[in-house]
């Protein structure tokens, strides 16, 4: 048996596969989320600790199979979350739970004040995606540690190391501190290309570099599972523990999105565009419009080759603006039936167009003040009319993201759908023929926590890599080819792509006042 542990911000969930990839056993734990203000977001890690434990249980409660079965563990996490450590509890070799601070979670906004340092640091923000393949923005995890540096000196003081949420559980594991490539190029200090921390960054922004754990690929095995957790898990001393990696990274294993040319597109409460690349292809345009997408390690690597990159592209808003039309228009109503009122109108809505904006948005359009508009609205339209305008709305954004990619040099050959999307064929063959690219819905269901489980195998030879892996386990249940776009499709798409220019004015105004 394999076990896969994911680390989510919800919950923490665990699964088991046997040796050909079948889930035998499943559990998850839920984690509460602190806000004590607006904008922010913290977990305290030992509840992490504490959700994997009980996930663990009830995942080898379900396979009914003991500890002992489990050959191998995998860990993902949510990621660009802040964890510090100081001496003592590292030399614990992870039997203390003393978090120095509670860790801010990747959609924690309490750092944008010190974005401009990071960037200025950097030699500007173009210089900043060159060095880390990303842009400054509030997620990632560089911001957080200046944000806790000036407001609570004493805990940078006293820190002796900073790791990410999946290596929090990794050290309670084994005792041993360490990342992997994929989280590590989602802090913000780490260079995607040559696969090393910036120091020289860290240390302009007045933080000790030493606090900066090993890096390692995420297929290599990272420890050993110690007495102390074996006690506390059930599971058998001496097990191996495999780095793992971040949850866009695992996601796409567990997906089979391992070769150049692959794309992972998750449409969930917001949409996510991660493709597969062999070269590092980091949006380094113009300074004003630079760092759109992100540069990341890849989850593909092993003691034996390094891995290659994935570059990402988030829209912030995707299913979410369904649920939240739903929820505002037509409470109760299940989403089949208002996605069946959505088909129910014609392509283009009838001339009705959906910006779908409502948390502000991130790729193509770097803008926190965007806001969503019904435009063309008129008495002519119904429920099915905006319900269809959403839907489309939300895939012309996404389709934005894959046309970015295609323009920095990466390659899109074939795009494998998971989330709400990818339960409803209609809206799948839309996103094939607007991206004009292939789209496949797999059997796998399970994400991060199976590619956890796959990297796990990889990590101890079961496999020889993630490809091989996925290649046994995972089966492609759906191929939609994209066909010719309809041309009130093709007018609505022409339309939607200059709303956001000539609205922009209107949104910082709105903003200001919100």
């Amino acid at each position: 048996m394999l076990l896969g542990i994911d680390c989510g911000t919800s919950s923490t969930k665990a699964i088991l596969i046997d040796g050909r990839g079948s889930i035998v056993g499943s559990g998850s734990s839920s984690t509460p989320v602190e806000s004590p203000r607006p904008g922010w977001t913290q977990q305290d890690p030992v509840l992490w600790w504490e959700a994997a434990r009980e996930a663990v249980a009830r995942a080898l409660a379900g396979a009914g199979v003991p500890g002992s079965a489990v050959r191998a563990v995998g860990l993902s996490g949510q990621m660009h979350g802040s964890v510090l450590l100081d001496v003592a509890t590292i030399s614990s070799r992870g039997t203390s739970d003393d978090a120095l601070f509670p860790a801010l979670l990747w959609n924690d906004q309490r750092t944008a004040g010190h974005l401009g340092a990071i960037a200025h640091a950097a030699g500007g923000s173009k210089a900043l995606v060159e060095r880390v393949g990303n842009a400054a923005l509030t997620g990632f995890t560089l911001p957080k540690l200046l944000w806790i540096k000036q407001h609570h000196p004493e805990v940078m003081d006293r820190a002796a190391v900073v790791m990410l949420p999946k290596d929090y559980l990794r050290f309670r594991l084994t005792g041993e501190a360490a990342t992997d490539v994929g989280d590590a190029s989602g802090t913000l200090m780490f260079s995607p290309r040559g696969r090393a921390w910036d120091t020289d960054l860290v240390v302009r922004l007045g933080l000790n570099p030493s606090i900066l754990p090993r890096v390692i690929e995420s297929g290599e095995v990272a420890g050993t599972l110690s007495r102390w957790a074996a006690e506390r898990t059930g599971l058998r001393a001496g097990t191996p523990v495999i780095a793992g990696s971040g949850d866009n990274q695992t996601s796409a294993v567990g997906a089979g999105v391992t070769s150049p040319g692959d794309g992972l597109m998750i449409v969930g409460t917001s949409g996510v565009i991660y493709t597969h690349s062999a070269s590092p292809r980091a949006d380094t345009g113009d300074a004003g419009a630079c760092g759109r997408t992100h540069l990341f390690a890849a989850a593909d690597g092993t003691a034996r080759a390094p891995g290659a990159w994935c570059v990402t592209g988030c829209i912030l808003s995707a299913a979410g603006s369904l649920q939240w039309l739903r929820d505002t228009a037509a409470p109760g109503l299940d989403f089949e039936t208002l996605i069946g009122e959505a088909w129910s109108a014609p392509p283009g809505a009838e001339g009705l167009i959906f910006l779908p904006y409502l948390a502000g948005e991130r790729c193509p359009h770097q803008d926190p003040s965007a806001r969503g508009a019904f435009v063309g609205l008129s008495l002519h339209h119904g429920r099915g009319h905006l319900a269809r305008a959403v839907i489309e709305g939300v895939s012309f954004a996404l389709d934005q993201v894959v046309r970015l990619q295609r323009s920095l040099g990466v390659p899109i050959d074939r795009v494998r759908l998971t989330g709400g999307a990818a339960q409803s064929h209609a809206w799948a063959r839309l996103l094939a023929d607007l991206t004009e690219t292939p789209i496949e819905i797999t059997d796998s269901t399970e994400g991060s926590a199976l590619g956890a489980a796959l990297l796990a195998g990889v990590g101890i030879g079961d496999w020889s890599d993630v490809r091989e892996a996925g290649a046994g386990t995972i089966r492609v249940t759906h191929r939609i080819e994209p066909g010719p776009l309809d041309p009130a499709l093709r007018d609505a798409r022409e339309t939607f792509s200059g709303l956001y220019a000539a609205l922009k004015p209107a949104f910082s105004r709105l903003s200001a006042t919100a």
